[in-house]
């Protein structure tokens, strides 16, 4: 028997590989699946099943292209209702892989049709959960994405959740491996540990849910306190994951025309499309094509896009470090951004030799920045609130990146500001979509508030979130 966790760190999303006797299954696979199918090959093994936790809203799976290359069946649990040939297994329904079992544990909260496997091995022994968003390390799966189609509240979802919980998982024995589904900056939880593979036992010591003292209502107040808005291309993605998707051969053949200047200016011209600007920050902040859209590659590069790109079915051209075209374009696909049309052929240095207008980003220091803060200048926090609310820059405005389009009447129109995050990684896209908007008297705080602390420039603890800016 053979497990591998496959984890994208852009996504804290865990896939699995299990294989047994030249048999193998995956779970919760992302859209591109060659490396599935090679590690099959490298086995001798022949994909046999793809088993789906429910219906993922952060990110499009890979179930329908990997049943198409390999003849392996699609495998929901009970009430999924998908627009494909798939398998509904019932509760507790048992699917043979080489000499091991896996067990269907239908555990709805999350979603209605959310479901454990269980991996039972070849001595009939429980060794493994995948637990897909119902129980992660540290946390479970919030329970308000499927209110609408479940027709409840997050409330009775939570309490549904808790009977799952206590039902299904909590009985196992203490050694079963949980392998969920998301680790720590996933937005499909709250609370989630760094690690990625714990015991059964260590979570109910260690995990606020599964506390064996916790009452139905302490588990519903506490599982639904805190919940932030989710994502707005959440249920463009479980539309995507319930009622099919484009090849992403096609989509990487389109999302991966070189286009020269004149074309690319033609292209954005004709299609309304957004220039998606993915090199580092630094680069950006130099140079770039005017009214761009910076979100870095080398950072939470998917998430963000889902977040504050509204519609998966906008038209994106890119503007990408040489050599990462193909990268660039299966990551957007992977939350469901197919609209890709090409990318610019030399990228900015040939958009400036065309003779072509650019723009950049001011941007100090924040040795310089110490100075501006002495005088009083506007400052503009782009962090999270909780991050706010932990530590910030004296008399600063707190306007988190993902509702920066709900800020935009606080700054100021003409006087000078300055906006920071914790790095510099999100103050440059909150700078990229504030100058896209026509609003250019603002200076980036380059390493952000890391760099502030150092520099010795006042800050100030944790406040009332009720006296926030």
């Amino acid at each position: 028997m053979k497990i591998e966790q496959i984890y994208t760190g852009c996504l804290a999303q865990g896939a699995y590989y299990i294989e047994s006797e030249g048999e193998a299954a995956i779970v919760d696979p992302l859209r591109e699946v060659k490396p599935y199918i090679k590690k099959a090959e490298e086995d001798g093994a022949k994909i046999k099943y793809i088993f789906e936790t429910h219906f993922h809203a952060d990110f499009v799976s890979g179930h329908l292209t990997l049943s198409k290359e390999t003849g392996a069946a699609i495998v929901y649990g009970p009430t999924a209702n998908p627009s494909f040939e798939a398998v509904i297994a019932e509760d507790g329904q048992e699917f043979k892989l080489g000499k091991i079992t896996i067990k269907v544990l239908h555990t709805p909260g999350h979603t209605m049709e959310s479901s454990t496997f269980l991996l039972i091995d070849e001595n009939g022994k429980d060794h493994a959960i995948f637990s897909g968003d119902t129980l992660f390390l540290g946390d479970v799966g919030r329970p308000d994405l499927a209110q609408k189609a479940a027709h409840m509240t997050q409330e009775e979802l939570a309490g549904t959740l808790f009977d799952s919980l206590r039902n299904k998982i909590m009985p196992l024995a203490d050694d079963v491996i949980v392998y969920p589904a998301h680790g720590a900056g996933s937005a499909c939880g709250k609370n989630m540990m760094k690690e990625t593979v714990d015991t059964l036992g260590n979570q109910k010591k260690m995990n606020y849910a599964l506390r064996a003292d916790m009452t139905r209502d302490e588990f519903i107040e506490e599982v639904t306190d805190g919940l932030l808005p989710p994502p707005q291309y959440f249920p463009l993605n479980v539309k995507m994951n319930k009622e099919g998707y484009e090849d992403i051969d096609k989509v990487l053949k389109r999302g991966t025309q070189a286009l020269d200047p004149n074309a690319f200016e033609v292209a954005a011209n004709e299609t309304g499309a957004i220039v998606l600007d993915v090199r580092h920050q630094d680069d950006f902040a130099k140079a770039h094509v005017p009214r761009s859209i910076f979100i870095g590659l080398d950072g939470s590069f998917a998430p963000w896009v889902g977040a504050l790109i509204a519609d998966v079915e906008q038209p994106i051209l890119l503007i990408t470090p040489e050599g990462r075209e193909e990268e660039t374009v299966t990551r957007l696909s992977r939350v469901g951004f197919d609209k890709t049309l090409g990318f610019l052929q030399g990228g900015v240095e040939a958009w400036k030799q065309s003779g072509k207008e650019i723009d950049t980003v001011d941007s100090v220091n924040a040795e310089e920045f110490k100075k501006m803060a002495e005088k009083k200048v506007p400052v503009f926090d782009v962090r999270k609130e909780s991050e706010y609310q932990a530590e910030h820059v004296v008399d600063a405005n707190l306007t988190p990146l993902d509702y920066i389009n709900d800020h935009l009447a606080e700054f100021p129109d003409n006087e000078k500001f300055y906006i920071h995050c914790a790095g510099g990684y999100r103050s440059m896209i909150a700078s990229s979509i504030l100058k896209s908007r026509g609003i250019h008297n603002l200076v980036d705080v380059a390493g952000g508030f890391a760099d502030i602390k150092k520099a010795g420039i006042p800050v100030t603890d944790y406040v009332c979130p009720t006296t926030l800016k």
